[in-house]
């Protein structure tokens, strides 16, 4: 499988899927203030219990932009992502397991109804609209994937898993150019993430050559 593409679905996946890359599975980590490039997001005197869920997720993407560092922002994107995988309902959490565990046992068509549930119930949650663009993906369903993923960044628009797999999308209809920004947004947002800055770079040699 090329490197972009294991890239985007590593972003977009499933937590079975999340050993390919970055993504962590649905577990809560530390919360970090927005100096938190200067520590190690495990240490203590990290967190502070007096922020909103949304001001730790401004700060984390803060931190992000800031990091330099692949292995700290690494750990940094996998704390935004175990933010944006809590729906903050038990419902909502435990349809997206059952929608998990379908998808495991290869029923596709019982995970896009627990993903559909998940949608109707909560059109504001990102990550249902992201989990159902990986399962269209996965189902060679790409126009319905593209939908779903224009829908994850207009609540999240710095959500790079998103568009990861929208630059991987884009690239398989052979649009590199609108790829290509694609990619340099993703490195708007995390910078450090080097699988990015080399799709990036392919993707931009690749334009430059076409045009000699």
């Amino acid at each position: 499988m090329p490197a972009m593409r294991v890239l985007a679905l590593s972003y977009l996946a499933l937590p079975i899927l999340l050993a390919l890359a970055v993504s962590p599975p649905l577990v809560a980590l530390a919360d970090q203030p927005a100096d938190l490039e200067k520590k190690d997001p495990g240490a203590p005197g990290a967190s502070s219990g007096s922020l909103s869920p949304k001001q730790q997720l401004d700060n984390l993407f803060t931190a992000l932009k800031r990091q330099r560092d692949p292995d700290q922002a690494a750990l940094i994107a996998d704390q935004i992502n175990a933010q944006l995988n809590d729906s903050g309902s038990a419902t909502i959490n435990l349809l997206m397991q059952w929608a998990d565990k379908a998808i495991l046992d290869k029923r596709s068509a019982a995970a896009m109804d627990y993903l559909d549930q998940v949608i109707s119930l909560k059109p504001d949650y990102p990550e249902g609209w992201n989990r159902r663009a990986t399962l269209n993906f996965a189902i060679g369903d790409y126009r319905k994937s593209m939908e779903d993923i224009n829908q994850v960044l207009r609540i999240e628009p710095r959500h790079f898993g998103a568009l990861a797999g929208m630059a991987t999308l884009l690239t398989e209809r052979g649009n590199d150019a609108l790829a290509l920004k694609a990619w340099e947004r993703f490195l708007e947002i995390y910078p450090a993430n080097r699988s990015a800055q080399e799709e990036a770079s392919k993707l931009s040699e690749k334009i430059a050559g076409s045009r000699t």
